[in-house]
């Protein structure tokens, strides 16, 4: 048996394999949500299948398989199995997600696309490395294959789910963290499946190396990555500038003459017209004499009246006040 090596140059091909299908499931649940608003709706389920599908899942795959080596063997792969690999992919993440934007599975919608996605994802995954060419014999344990199935199904199921319910940014985040292990959980589930023997006879494999398939592969997913980019940012930011301003409160309205605090004109403003009392100067309220007085009852006393202040202006008249009061005028005939 030859010895398998799975992370050849360390920890660089992994990681940059999990930030890449981070990026592609993140675009991908931004698109979904776009969907989800009416506008364009098969257009954003298409970027986010290839956002999650060929990004967060094909170049996931390719990137993690460039650390891959056998040890006394050469690696070879097929170029049009390999593409056809990611057509498989971006075609049932878009199957996926259409099922779940459906209604006519009478509420089998999650489970029915999952599996199908799930499904679907490990057939590229086994069809990725059939493209692989070696001069090596390789086998497969089935219960680890099954395990990875299983993976990709439950992973497929928990992708749609946040395709349906995650909204805001920092929660589209997380769920894109989550699919990230998951798709690379899945992978290197599978890889771990396989074992490498030598050939009585083995031939020159066919096909082109891993390097080579590399330019080509990360200058398109770039620039696939940041068309994706630009055109999400740029809806993010044409949908906030749709978004309406509260509306402010109104200013209380109070009489520019008057003297009294702001507390007291709203309690005023916001009292009936008939109900506001007269006041005398500058900014008086009109009485409405409209209203009917409220007379005692015969068993009742009105309340005496006691001015606040003192008349403004009380000419003398005759017989306007007693005889002899203290500080009257006194009695006489009236002045002609």
């Amino acid at each position: 048996m030859l010895e398998i090596h799975h992370f050849t140059y360390g920890w660089v091909t992994p990681v940059v394999a999990y930030i890449m299908s981070v990026i592609g499931c993140l675009l991908g649940l931004r698109c979904t949500v776009r969907a989800r608003s009416g506008e364009g709706r098969r257009g954003w389920l298409i970027a986010a299948a290839v956002a999650i599908g060929g990004t967060g899942v094909w170049v996931m795959h390719f990137v993690a398989m460039l650390g891959f080596s056998i040890h006394g063997a050469n690696i070879r792969y097929n170029v049009p199995i390999t593409l056809l690999s990611a057509a498989i992919a971006i075609a049932v993440v878009w199957a996926g997600l259409w099922i779940v934007a459906s209604t006519r599975w009478g509420g089998w919608e999650l489970l029915a696309g999952g599996t199908v996605t799930g499904l679907g994802v490990s057939a590229m995954h086994y069809a990725g490395m059939y493209a692989m060419n070696s001069d090596a014999a390789i086998d497969y344990s089935p219960g680890l294959v099954a395990l990875s199935v299983v993976i990709g199904v439950v992973a497929s199921i928990v992708a749609l789910w946040f395709t349906l319910n995650i909204n805001r940014i920092l929660a589209t985040v997380g769920a894109a963290l989550i699919m990230g292990v998951a798709v690379c959980g899945m992978h290197y589930t599978g890889m771990a499946s396989m074992s490498a023997h030598q050939m009585d006879n083995p031939t020159p494999p066919s096909g082109v190396i891993p390097f080579q398939l590399l330019a080509p592969l990360m200058v398109s997913v770039t620039m696939v990555t940041l068309i994706l980019v630009i055109h999400v940012g740029l809806t993010e930011v044409d949908e906030a500038s749709r978004v309406a301003e509260p509306a402010r409160p109104e200013p209380a309205q109070h009489d520019p003459w008057s003297l009294r605090s702001s507390s007291i004109a709203r309690t005023d403003n916001s009292m009936a017209p008939g109900a506001r009392s007269a006041s005398s100067g500058f900014g008086a309220v009109k009485q409405d004499y409209r209203q009917v007085p409220q007379y005692p009852t015969p068993h009742q006393q009105p309340e005496p009246y006691y001015p606040s202040q003192p008349p403004l202006y009380a000419p003398e008249r005759p017989g306007a006040y007693p005889q002899g009061g203290l500080g009257m005028p006194p009695a006489g005939p009236s002045p002609s």
